[in-house]
């Protein structure tokens, strides 16, 4: 005998309800998905606009992406108009920190950090700077963290030639030097011990000084295989 209508709606109701719902969220991410590809020229410009850099304009908006994502997207009316107003305010954010962020570590170790003409004084004082700034990423950086960051910052390498060498997604080579500065920002005054971060200090050295990387190379490579 065939079970009750009833019975028959409480056993399969459930199942296609769920499957309705999956149906749901993957048509709602696709059109969050083509709302944010066709903003993203007008987002791009917005955050140039501000930051001046197109490194950084492209970080904040792979920003706006993930947190377009993670917004209840049913209450919004103007999706153009929220995504412009997600990319202005991380911009500003990023401008805001930025004298922070450099102070504490990237004018300390830009390759012409090594370079202090023929004043003694001088150049103690820029190694004293840039060995400082080492220790700092070695007790506050993850490798994966601390190669990325090195690549892009100091040496300027596109993400996408980072990603390779780490072996990572672009996406997720753009989330470590994010992570990267967030961390090192932050204010806690952990250092790490000589020991440690010499063979770095030494590799970074020659490579800002001289061109050679084989030895930076070297250095993370083992950072990234301890």
């Amino acid at each position: 005998m065939a079970a009750p209508a009833t019975e028959r709606e409480g056993r399969t109701f459930p199942a296609c309800r769920k499957a309705g719902r999956v149906k749901e969220e993957r048509s709602d991410l696709d059109e969050a998905l083509a709302t944010f590809v066709e903003m993203r020229p007008r987002l791009m410009a917005i955050a140039y606009r501000l930051l001046g850099s197109t490194s950084e304009a492209e970080d904040v908006v792979q920003e706006t992406w993930l947190r377009w994502q993670k917004t209840d997207r049913t209450v919004v009316s103007n999706p153009q108009a929220l995504l412009a107003t997600m990319t202005t305010r991380l911009a500003i954010n990023v401008r805001n920190s930025a004298r922070r962020r450099h102070e504490t570590l990237v004018d300390r170790w830009a390759p012409e950090a090594g370079d202090a003409g023929d004043d003694p004084a001088a150049q103690t004082e820029r190694r004293e700077a840039v060995e400082e700034a080492v220790r700092l990423m070695m007790a506050r950086l993850t490798p994966s963290e601390r190669a990325a960051y090195v690549l892009r910052e100091a040496f300027g390498y596109p993400y996408r030639q980072i990603s390779e060498r780490l072996q990572v997604g672009v996406a997720n080579a753009r989330q470590l030097v994010t992570r990267a500065r967030a961390h090192l920002a932050a204010d806690a005054r952990t250092v790490a011990n000589s020991a440690t971060h010499e063979p770095f200090l030494h590799a970074f050295l020659n490579a800002a000084q001289a061109g050679e990387f084989a030895d930076l190379d070297e250095v993370l490579a083992a950072d990234l295989a301890a």
